[in-house]
């Protein structure tokens, strides 16, 4: 991924706020020789101080083998898209039917080595705390060994435990734009109203990126 220093995030504390509050991505895993890669959907609860991402997949999803063949893998994370027309983006000087189209998002990708977590108990223990992380109310029973309603199904899932090596971060809204252009944008996107358009107009006003 492409990262300009315009669209890389300020701090790290500003990519940890974002990822902390995004939950799903898709898992990357390098396929077997002659293989294309697998790429697995999957809702996961991010654990910033141990540097952790835990998640689980049925167990008989395909990718298992080509995991335990190469543990290291890539979860990428992508949010707050929006499509922005040419005109927007025209510099002052130019017409505006001359200016770029382009995408503004917000995107993750954590190179990490996966653990595959078998043991009952420990599989148990990562979906409470999945589901700790989506239910800070409860609601729901505990995962328990042997234990209704859960204990019978935890034979039918293996847990992941992902150790977050490198995380490359992006935040594209206009970072290089002129005062004038970054303006021109926000109202289009103000005004537009569409799905998206808030977070990214929320982005652009507060990246002020050199």
């Amino acid at each position: 991924m492409l990262i300009h220093p315009w669209d890389a995030p300020r701090d790290d504390a500003e990519g940890q706020r974002w990822l902390t509050d995004h939950d799903f991505g898709q898992l990357a895993v390098n396929g077997l020789p002659g293989e294309p890669p697998h790429v697995q959907p999957l809702h996961f609860a991010y654990d910033p101080e141990r540097n952790v991402v835990l998640t689980h997949l049925a167990r008989p999803n395909p990718l298992w083998p080509a995991l335990e063949a190469d543990p290291e893998v890539v979860l990428s994370v992508v949010d707050d898209y929006v499509y922005v027309p040419g005109p927007w983006q025209a510099a002052p000087d130019v017409p505006p039917e001359h200016g770029t189209p382009t995408s503004f998002y917000a995107a993750f990708q954590l190179r990490c080595r996966a653990h595959v977590v078998d043991d009952p108990a420990e599989k148990a223990a990562l979906l409470n705390r999945q589901v700790d992380h989506f239910q800070p109310r409860g609601g729901s029973a505990r995962a328990a060994v042997g234990e209704a309603p859960y204990g019978r199904m935890l034979a039918g899932i293996r847990g992941l435990r992902l150790e977050v090596r490198d995380v490359r971060a992006k935040f594209k809204y206009a970072g290089h734009r002129t005062d004038e252009v970054r303006d021109r944008i926000a109202a289009g996107l103000a005004a537009r109203g569409g799905p998206g358009d808030a977070k990214a107009r929320d982005h652009l006003l507060r990246g002020q990126r050199a």
